[in-house]
């Protein structure tokens, strides 16, 4: 090779990285703890309509994904989902105390080795026994495992101390000044929210508010046994646990209450978004600055006679998802998933870097611009069985666009299917005389003999073949062949 030839070689090789480098956007990613899909004012919420000007504005001027989810309804896992772009069963963060991974890529430190100045702004939780430093940030303010809402102890790079004032408000005047010191770019922001998770502790400026106003409860909240007697024995018993409406909190709120303090603790969530679009908008970041905004997880507000996460119920797994970016896509509302794991190559995406092959996740710059092809129609949701809620088991499902399955891995019981095109509210378990009986094989395909059998086979058989291409464990989808029988 002549040095001519080398050099055109080089330049060609170089051409990439420029390009991508003309595409580096900020990025302003928006967590919120507990935060489910439908409460938003302008989404219709009774109480909140007027009381969520910025979620309403980043509606308004956004993308709003409606079928937005995570792949685990639990905090840690859930975020180290965000982080990595993979699912529980690859990251390996089971529950609220497992720390994340320390070889373990994640999108903050790829953005940091590519130039840009990297932020971490509240609560962290994987590991809750430190709130020291994690790799990938330039900037970091944290606390340990959930911290407190009034007068929280802060660790700023390294030093902690303890800071007066509401919690919310803390981790915004940090989040705008992270903006306002780096505003020459290009610079990731990750604020993630303590609130609006237990105990609903509201700021003094909202504690009057939805005083007097009813409770809005779903059908299935009403205790009516023939009801249970279509789901799980574990379903019925965590009713009267902390995380039912009958032991609510360890009898230490009552269901008003606690659902009033939510939605006021979700109040400075929604100021402090505020401030952060204001913040860019003074800087004149706010148009090519590409702002997500999320929960970790849903929560379930009496559904099943159940509050809390962790269950593979709608309420439980979906989330609101906004991303606002003018530059990059008008206002629209998508129908498209769009899953938790999919933040970090969106991310990646948005400051021009390539998906590692890692990730399960994919950009959702595509659905955010029309141009989206072979758009998944199902994933995996997983939870892992906890010392610590023992009432609620392991569990593996399939969420389609129509169908909602979930199996039950190590328990003696029934497993869940919903049509939800004709069952939203997952009222009517299609599989519920599939109790398995003292003489009966395991098996759930052994089991079924009616038309039911093709459509869970069919089920099954993705589920198995998700998590076998992802890394996972293919048996967690209960799926066996018809060679099983001679086997057994």
């Amino acid at each position: 090779m002549t040095r001519r030839t080398l050099l055109q070689s080089a330049a060609a090789a170089a051409t990439p990285a420029l390009q991508a480098q003309t595409r580096r956007r900020n990025i302003v990613f928006v967590l919120c703890d507990d935060h489910r899909f439908d409460y938003i004012g302008a989404l219709g919420h009774p109480w909140l309509k007027g009381h969520t000007p910025n979620l309403d504005r980043l509606l308004r001027g956004g993308v709003h994904f409606r079928n937005a989810f995570v792949t685990s309804s639990l905090c840690s896992p859930s975020r180290a989902s965000i982080l990595s772009g993979q699912y529980m069963h690859a990251h390996k963060v089971y529950d609220n105390f497992s720390p994340f991974p320390s070889a373990l890529p994640t999108f903050p430190q790829i953005l940091k080795r590519n130039g840009y100045r990297t932020g971490f702004i509240g609560k962290w939780h994987m590991g809750g026994d430190s709130d020291a430093p994690q790799p990938g940030f330039d900037h970091w303010v944290s606390f340990r495992g959930q911290g407190d809402y009034e007068n929280p102890r802060i660790n700023k790079n390294g030093q902690a101390s303890q800071v007066n004032g509401y919690m919310t408000d803390i981790l915004t005047g940090e989040a705008s000044r992270f903006i306002k010191d780096n505003a020459a770019g290009p610079f990731c922001l990750y604020l993630s929210h303590k609130a609006i998770h237990y105990p609903f502790v509201p700021h003094p400026r909202h504690a009057n508010l939805f005083q007097g106003m009813k409770i809005p409860k779903p059908a299935s909240m009403i205790y009516k046994p023939e009801f249970y007697d279509q789901l799980p024995r574990w379903v019925h018993d965590r009713r009267f646990t902390r995380h039912g409406v009958d032991g609510l909190f360890g009898h230490t709120s009552t269901f008003d209450d606690a659902y009033r303090g939510y939605c006021q603790a979700l109040l400075p969530v929604d100021e402090s978004l505020g401030e952060v679009l204001n913040t860019l908008e003074e800087r004149r970041l706010l148009n090519d600055t590409l702002v997500i905004y999320m929960g970790d997880n849903g929560y379930m507000w009496g559904e099943h006679g159940l509050v809390d996460k962790r269950a593979m119920y709608e309420p439980s797994i979906r989330v609101p998802m906004i991303a606002h970016c003018p530059d990059l896509s008008g206002p629209k509302a998508v129908s498209e998933f769009a899953l938790n794991l999919d933040i970090a190559p969106t991310l990646l995406d948005a400051a021009g870097l390539a998906t590692p092959p890692q990730i399960h996740g994919r950009s959702l710059i595509p659905v955010m611009q029309g141009r989206a092809s072979n758009w998944r129609k199902d994933f995996v949701y997983e939870y892992e069985w906890e010392q610590d809620y023992p009432y609620t088991p392991t569990m593996t499902g399939l969420r389609t666009e129509r169908h909602s399955f979930t199996y039950y891995h190590g328990i003696w019981d029934i497993n869940e299917l919903y049509d939800l095109e004709k069952d939203p509210d997952q009222m009517k378990n299609l599989i519920a005389d599939m109790r398995i009986r003292g003489y009966q094989r395991g098996r759930l395909w052994m089991n079924l003999k009616d038309e039911r059998r093709p459509l869970v086979d069919q089920l099954q058989t993705r589920l198995q073949q998700i998590l076998a291409e992802t890394g996972g464990e293919p048996r967690r989808s209960g799926k066996g062949s018809e060679g099983d029988q001679y086997a057994l």
